[in-house]
């Protein structure tokens, strides 16, 4: 196990912190080790992975006959039971890394606290309103993807964060914190969210509630807890159950890399269901598909730039300044993909909409991982000046 994937132990306040974890080492490791020898064989090439399985999804849905039935007879609640699974793989062995047991002595430092409000205001208030408002520029004439894309925008990412963090070189055990918070704010506000930002801002915008679909406030509470709901619990109760039956050190280097792989199979299986489900659609809008990746491009972009150089002006370390920027800047798409299908059903234009979104942010979140990694070693960084020219 590299050092990069090693659960810390403890938590300390950012000054007690031994050098050994500043940028300047950061860079010089980066600078002697190429970012994909970190990367098992999954992720290393899981954009292309992504591509294969868009691409058989697509081709199944195209000529096989009848495999929407297939899929649709047997439901869990209001969505087929095959894509239920692979959203519930896709998010457990996730959640089971969560350090929930960390929690109460973590808030007790005040940096905490400090990098908890930053993001929370970027997640829960800048992230929301800039994803609507490209959406609304980009998408004003195509009601039911421009509704796809905001539940995408009001999905705070938990899952694909943590994989990005940990290429990137950012703090570990603040990217945890993260999660564990996103994970209980989304439960609580993604439905009054979803009423917000989709039926209220409509009606902003004069479109009449006749002509915009409402969001039943019951549904959506009810897919989210179904899929994010039961994934959590069942990450919590694990980790609390096997570490104390078997120890932390058996679950961090037994157990986590035995159902790490599990989430991007579970992904890929998702991925693969969703587009054979949703192929002549797909073909048929083939248009309508590449104008859903307009705002999701703008919106990447701009929630990267403007958070890494807002806290790195703050003169933030690069450890925190790598884990909110990628934290504020992704997605949980497998969310907004059930949120999607739950409500709209599975061949609606919201469910594509969903469908697309890791299919734009997994390359390009990707990309930027190199960028972060550029500017680590050309910038130089809050309370580690000598990072700089490295």
């Amino acid at each position: 196990m590299t050092k990069s994937e090693k659960v810390p132990e403890s938590i300390e306040p950012v000054e007690a912190r031994p050098t050994e974890s500043s940028s300047s080492d950061i860079a010089s490791v980066m600078h002697t080790t190429g970012i994909f020898k970190q990367l098992s064989f999954l992720d290393r090439f899981l954009p292309i992975w992504i591509l294969l399985a868009m691409a058989l999804g697509i081709l199944i849905g195209y000529f096989v006959p009848g495999v929407q039935n297939s899929f649709a007879t047997v439901q869990l609640d209001t969505v087929s039971l095959p894509i239920a699974i692979g959203l519930l793989v896709m998010m457990y062995p996730v959640l089971c890394k969560v350090q929930y047991e960390k929690l109460h002595a973590i808030f007790r430092l005040r940096e905490v606290w400090i990098q908890l409000g930053i993001s929370v205001f970027l997640n829960w208030i800048v992230g929301p309103i800039v994803m609507t408002a490209v959406a609304w520029a980009t998408l004003f004439d195509l009601p039911g993807y421009r509704t796809g894309v905001i539940i995408i925008g009001l999905a705070r990412c938990i899952a694909m964060v943590l994989i990005w963090n940990q290429v990137a070189q950012g703090d570990a055990e603040y990217c945890a914190i993260l999660v564990a918070l996103n994970s209980i704010l989304q439960i609580v506000l993604y439905s009054p969210y979803s009423l917000l930002f989709i039926n209220r801002v409509s009606e902003w915008f004069g479109v009449p509630g006749s002509e915009q679909e409402q969001i039943s406030l019951a549904i959506v509470a009810e897919s989210v807890l179904i899929y994010l709901g039961i994934p959590l619990a069942a990450g919590i109760l694990t980790r609390f159950i096997l570490m104390h039956w078997r120890g932390r050190q058996w679950y961090n280097e037994r157990f986590l890399p035995v159902i790490g792989p599990f989430a991007l199979l579970g992904l890929l299986y998702t991925i693969i269901v969703m587009f054979a489900s949703q192929g002549h659609h797909i073909i048929d809008d083939i248009g309508h598909v590449c104008r859903v990746a307009v705002p999701l491009l703008i919106y990447f972009i701009i929630m990267y730039f403007a958070t890494f150089f807002t806290l790195w002006a703050m003169h933030f370390k690069y450890e925190h300044v790598t884990t909110q920027t990628f934290t504020a800047s992704s997605n949980n798409f497998e969310l907004a993909i059930a949120v999607a299908v739950g409500v709209y059903g599975i061949n609606s234009e919201q469910a594509l909409a969903a469908t697309i979104g890791p299919l734009i942010e997994v390359p390009v979140l990707l990309a930027l991982v190199y960028l972060n990694l550029y500017f680590c070693r050309r910038l130089t960084w809050g309370r580690t000046k000598e990072a700089s020219h490295v």
